[in-house]
């Protein structure tokens, strides 16, 4: 039970992750006592911004800790300078492109369109990964997940704004969702194919230290050219996704020592419907029914491929 109850909080720290991006891009009441937010423009030279502000902050963090999470880290990240681990090397580098470029699309996204549609589009990635696999691993999707893709897809297509409230910005945070879960999709088959050679730790540390350096590298060719930036609230909320985002890898890997990846990947799947509640909470962010009735179906349908996945083992 304890286990199932590190990986739900784990996917709490996610959700709040991106709720802060949502403040960030736009002003909301926080928890019903007082207006914040809207400090940058949804631009990608303002997501470049936030996410360089943030990875900043991890890298350090997860470099100090990394050691204490898997003592030969920082030995297995030599190695891989080495001529016979080139291959090795270039796989965890181009993941960390891959998480550049999904949580570019998905703070865009974010940014956009209501944070649990945004997630719940990003979340359509199972269907992506399946087809991947399917096409790079050779693992044919059973008719069960054919028809579970299905309802993600349908579930995905029913948080879509409505036409008559649509605009051209919230058109591009659903593109920009789906593509960002195309994106992280490709990151797993990746990774999936990294992890039978090289630890999850150093992993995660090069994909977070490349996704560092080309957000720098990004802010260097497309200037942020707002005038007078609010830094001060940019930095507390880049402190607080940061502490989000390391203390959820770090509930998650916990989660999985107990309970394994697979149930842990079945309670993730709770994402998209844990954002509509800490929004709801925390912003006063509503969405209609309709809409939540696709964020329980995309809920639902990932926690059955989930299942299913377990079940084939």
């Amino acid at each position: 039970m304890l286990g199932f109850l590190i990986v739900l909080l784990s996917s709490v720290f996610f959700c709040f992750q991106n709720v802060i991006v949502r403040v960030l891009f736009n002003e909301y009441p926080i928890l019903g006592l007082f207006q914040t937010g809207g400090f940058v423009t949804p631009t990608p030279q303002n997501s470049f911004l936030l996410m360089f502000m943030r990875m900043l902050l991890v890298v350090p963090l997860m470099a100090f800790l990394a050691p204490k999470l898997y003592s030969p880290t920082w030995k297995d990240v030599r190695q891989l300078g080495n001529l016979e681990q080139r291959t090795l090397l270039l796989q965890s580098v181009g993941c960390g492109i891959l998480m550049f470029l999904y949580l570019v699309l998905l703070y865009i996204s974010i940014g956009l369109i209501p944070a649990g549609i945004a997630l719940t589009l990003f979340f359509s990635y199972p269907v992506f990964t399946t087809l991947f696999s399917w096409r790079l691993f050779g693992s044919r999707p059973t008719l069960f997940r054919w028809s579970v893709m299905g309802l993600i897809l349908l579930g995905s297509s029913l948080t879509l704004p409505h036409p008559q409230t649509a605009n051209g910005f919230s058109s591009l945070g659903v593109v920009t969702g789906i593509t960002s879960g195309i994106t992280y999709a490709l990151y797993t088959v990746i990774a999936q194919k990294s992890f039978e050679a090289i630890h999850p730790v150093p992993f995660t540390w090069i994909s977070f230290t490349t996704t560092l350096v080309l957000s720098a590298a990004s802010l260097l060719i497309w200037n942020v050219h707002e005038a007078q930036l609010a830094w001060l609230p940019l930095w507390i909320g880049g402190l607080l996704s940061a502490i989000a985002t390391f203390a959820g890898h770090l509930l998650n890997n916990f989660g999985i020592r107990r309970i394994g990846a697979a149930s842990a990947s079945m309670i993730s799947a709770s994402n998209p419907a844990l954002t509509v509640i800490l929004a709801w909470l925390t912003i006063q962010e509503t969405l209609n029914g309709l809409q939540l009735v696709g964020v329980v179906i995309v809920t639902s349908s990932v926690a059955l491929l989930s299942r299913e996945h377990r079940s084939s083992k």
